[in-house]
C-alpha cells in the first residue's frame, strides 16, 4: 500500500490564504509588530485550519530564545512536582515552549550536572521546585545569566517565589470544623523542623477559640495511629471532637486508630487532613476531607512568570503565597 505524505504547510501558505504579506503573517503568529487584533485572529485561525506548524529552529533564531526551560527538583517521586509541572506545561505549550524535568535526588553533584546540562542546552530559564519550602536551593542558581523562578521553594529576595499559603490552609480546616459544630479541636502534625509545620500550627492556634497542645511526630500513618493511642490511653477529659492533621498520611493513621477503638468518624470525631493526596484521601474509609495546596495553579503561576521573564518583561520579585482550597469528603460532618 502506497503511503501518502502531505507537504508541510509554510508561512507563505498562511499568508496567501489570509490575503496578507509574509511579514504581516509572521508578526501575527509571533505576537509582534503592528498588526490589528482582527487580522491577528484571522491569521492564527487560518494557520490552525490549514495545519501550519512553525519551525522551532526558525522561531528561536528570530526570537533569540531556545523556547525551552528547565525544571530542577529534589522531588524524586514527583508527588509535588508532577502536578506543578502540569501547570507549567499548560501555560507554556501554547507558546511553543518545552520543559526539561531534572530530578536531583538531593544529590549536590547530580544537581550541578543537571544544571550544567540545562545551560548547555541554552534553556531560557529555570524553575526550581522542592519537597519542602525551606529546602536550600543549589547555590549555583544565584549567579545564572538566565531567569530563575522558585515554586514550592523560597528563593532570594531578588527572585519571585510561589508557595502555598499554609496559614490560610490551616484556617480553612479549623473554620470548617467550627462551622460544623466542633469545638474541641486537636492538631496532630509532622516534625517541627519543617517550616510548613510551624506555619500550619500557628494558623491552628490563631483560628481556635481554645487551642490544644499541638502533637508533633513523623509524616506517617504510624505516627497518626500512635498519637490516637496516646490521646485515648488514659482517663483524661475532655476528649477531642475533631482532629486537624498536618498531612493526609497522618490523618489516615488517625482514622484507622479511631476505628479500632470503635469511635465513629465522622459521627463522634471529625477528621481533616492536609495535601489532598488523592491516592490517600479518596481511599481512606471514610474518604478524607482535606486541604488542597493547589499545586497545579502554583505551577501555572510559575510558568507565567517564567514566560514573562524569558521575554525580557518585568516580574515583581518576592514571595507570592497562593490560597489553599478545602476539599469536602465524608470524614467531617455536622455534630449531632
Amino acid at each position: 500500500m502506497k503511503q501518502i505524505f502531505h507537504r508541510r504547510r509554510t508561512l507563505r501558505d498562511v499568508a496567501k490564504a489570509a490575503g496578507v504579506s509574509l511579514s504581516t503573517a509572521s508578526n501575527a503568529l509571533n505576537g509582534v509588530g503592528r498588526v490589528n487584533m482582527e487580522t491577528r485572529d484571522r491569521v492564527c485561525q487560518i494557520a490552525q485550519e490549514i495545519g501550519f506548524r512553525p519551525n522551532a529552529l526558525a522561531r528561536s533564531l528570530i526570537s533569540k530564545r531556545s523556547l525551552t526551560i528547565g525544571m530542577l527538583t529534589n522531588d524524586t517521586y514527583g508527588r509535588l512536582t508532577l502536578p506543578m509541572g502540569a501547570g507549567v506545561s499548560e501555560v507554556l505549550v501554547d507558546h511553543g515552549v518545552s520543559v526539561f524535568l531534572c530530578a536531583t535526588n538531593n544529590d549536590e553533584r547530580l544537581a550541578r550536572l543537571h544544571l550544567q546540562a540545562l545551560l548547555d542546552k541554552q534553556v531560557d530559564g529555570i524553575i526550581f521546585t522542592a519537597t519542602r519550602r525551606d529546602v536550600k536551593p543549589p547555590p549555583e542558581l544565584l549567579s545564572l545569566p538566565i531567569p530563575v523562578v522558585y515554586a514550592f521553594a523560597e528563593g532570594p529576595p531578588q527572585n519571585v517565589s510561589f508557595v502555598p499559603d499554609d496559614a490560610h490552609g490551616a484556617r480553612l480546616a479549623v473554620e470548617h470544623l467550627k462551622q460544623i459544630g466542633r469545638s474541641r479541636i486537636l492538631h496532630i502534625t509532622g516534625p517541627t523542623d519543617y517550616l510548613a509545620v510551624r506555619i500550619r500550627a500557628e494558623g491552628y492556634r490563631q483560628s481556635c477559640d481554645d487551642p490544644w497542645e499541638v502533637m508533633v511526630g513523623d509524616w506517617s500513618e504510624e505516627w497518626g495511629y500512635e498519637a490516637i493511642e496516646a490521646v485515648f490511653s488514659g482517663n483524661a477529659h475532655p476528649r477531642p471532637d475533631a482532629i486537624f492533621c498536618g498531612n493526609d498520611e497522618i490523618a489516615r493513621g488517625v482514622i484507622d486508630a479511631l476505628r479500632d477503638r470503635n469511635i465513629s468518624v465522622p459521627g463522634d470525631i471529625s477528621v481533616v487532613g492536609f495535601d489532598n493526596w488523592e491516592v490517600i484521601a479518596r481511599q481512606t474509609r471514610p474518604p478524607l476531607t482535606t486541604i488542597d495546596m493547589e499545586l497545579k495553579e502554583l505551577g501555572r503561576r510559575a510558568g507565567l512568570a517564567m514566560l514573562h521573564l524569558s521575554r525580557g518583561e518585568t516580574v515583581t520579585p518576592g514571595i507570592v503565597r497562593l490560597p489553599c482550597r478545602l476539599v469536602l469528603r465524608q470524614s467531617s460532618q455536622a455534630s449531632g
